[in-house]
């Protein structure tokens, strides 16, 4: 039977995705946001989802509605007060994937870098084989009825998924980030274990973190990784080229043979294990395993990439200096014979003071380093750090870009651009392409 929902923050990567879900699945589905266009909007809008802007008579008109409030949303916000007002009725968001997680036979993928590629490649492999209804947190949502597999990330931020209870999770790994919330690497680790308590069947941890082999949860742990001596999945033979990466798979001494992938960076190799370990384990075909990762075409916002002329523009969620260290480390991969010029927008001032260190040398992997200004957040509009003073301590740093002067980056030719952030780096992204664009029509 199909219930009417109403989405309070209906553009969040999160909440996005879900209404598409519910939508899918038949029911009535519309919610409220901010006007300015964003990127989550678009497959709304495509699937006929009705978006209004935020206000009180909402609520009146739709009180009939199940009301979904997102992560952001206070009480004092003016349609989440409006609705604790009339007492409609009203879940959170991390009430309504739960929902979902169990009607069907859930994997969750969690961690502090890594999810979303994860959470996409796992997706996609799953959904070519079986009915599988998923929630990526870059925005993609698909909803299936009657779905055998329901894939989903797991966001810690806030102990957002403390709550889920899936049938397995991915965890990738656990690192000390979103220092407004946690208090250090204990904190965090902390939440992973309440999060790993409430698995059920199976968990896939990367080996190689020391703070995820600290967790003694009540499901069975399958860690992956590359030493045979401690991990159960392990990728051995491993050959990287600028095609992808190819290698073995071997579980608990049993070869399942070879796999490849389109992506680079050891992390590529490390998420691929991860999918082949869940899938495996519930018995997928490994032939159709084999197939479906070859044709991943990736998600949004990691390492997209775009050519303009002979310069290859690389746009990337990484924020933290692990992720830095991977998306550098893929360019590196798949362009070795080219210079590698690094564009970071440092996001929020908290955590440029806690990982200054760790930002200045992930980034000297580059050839050459640009910073725009610091991103704050609704939290930190300012602080008593600057992007200068990064830049200070990286010896490849090549200055400050504006928005409105992309002069700096003009002179490369033949060159791979990767621009990195996660607040709005893709208006510097932009600019730049847009000043390509016009010199690459001058010259033809």
């Amino acid at each position: 039977m199909s219930k009417q929902y109403y989405f309070i923050g209906i553009k969040g990567t999160g909440m996005g995705p879900l209404a598409q879900i519910l939508h899918d699945q038949g029911n009535e589905v519309l919610g409220s946001d901010i006007d300015t266009y964003t990127y989550t909007q678009a497959p709304l809008e495509a699937a006929g989802i009705k978006i209004l802007p935020f206000e009180a008579k909402n609520v009146d008109e739709y009180q009939s509605a199940v009301f979904v409030r997102g992560n952001a949303f206070e009480d004092t916000h003016v349609e989440v007060a409006r609705a604790l007002e009339l007492d409609v009725k009203m879940i959170s968001y991390p009430e309504a994937v739960q929902e979902q997680i169990a009607q069907t036979t859930s994997i969750a993928v969690a961690g502090a870098h890594g999810k979303t590629s994860t959470t996409g490649l796992l997706a996609h492999v799953l959904k070519n084989i079986a009915p599988t209804s998923y929630l990526i947190g870059d925005g993609t949502g698909r909803g299936v009825p009657n779905s055998q597999f329901f894939v989903v990330e797991a966001d810690e931020y806030r102990r957002h998924f403390k709550d889920y209870r899936p049938d397995y999770a991915i965890l990738t790994n656990i690192d000390f980030d979103h220092p407004d919330y946690y208090t250090g690497i204990e904190d965090v680790t902390n939440a992973f274990a309440d999060f790993a308590n409430n698995v059920k069947k199976g968990i896939f941890a990367w080996g190689d973190d020391e703070h995820l082999r600290s967790l003694k949860p009540n499901a069975d742990v399958y860690y992956y990784g590359v030493n045979p001596d401690k991990d159960d999945f392990v990728a051995t033979n491993i050959r990287k080229s600028t095609l992808g990466s190819h290698f073995e798979v071997v579980f608990r001494g049993k070869s399942l043979g070879d796999f490849a992938v389109p992506l680079f960076g050891q992390h590529g190799i490390l998420n691929a294990l991860a999918v082949i370990g869940v899938s495996y384990m519930e018995q997928v075909d490994l032939d159709l395993i084999r197939q479906y990762l070859l044709t991943y075409q990736g998600v949004k916002r990691r390492f997209s990439e775009k050519q303009i002329g002979d310069i290859t523009v690389i746009d990337d969620y990484a924020h933290h200096p692990t992720e830095i260290t991977a998306t550098l480390d893929a360019a590196r991969q798949k362009y070795p014979n080219k210079p590698i010029i690094a564009i970071f927008q440092p996001h929020t001032f908290s955590r440029v003071i806690a990982y200054k260190d760790e930002f200045a040398e992930s980034l000297e992997a580059a050839d050459k380093v640009y910073l725009a200004n610091i991103f704050g957040s609704a939290r930190e509009q300012s602080g008593t750090i600057s992007s200068e003073d990064l830049g200070a301590e990286i010896s490849k740093f090549g200055g400050i870009v504006q928005e409105d002067n992309m002069r700096l980056l003009m002179p490369y030719d033949n060159a791979v651009m990767v621009f990195m952030g996660a607040g709005d780096i893709e208006k510097y992204e932009f600019a730049y392409e847009k000043l390509l664009g016009q010199l690459h029509t001058d010259l033809t």
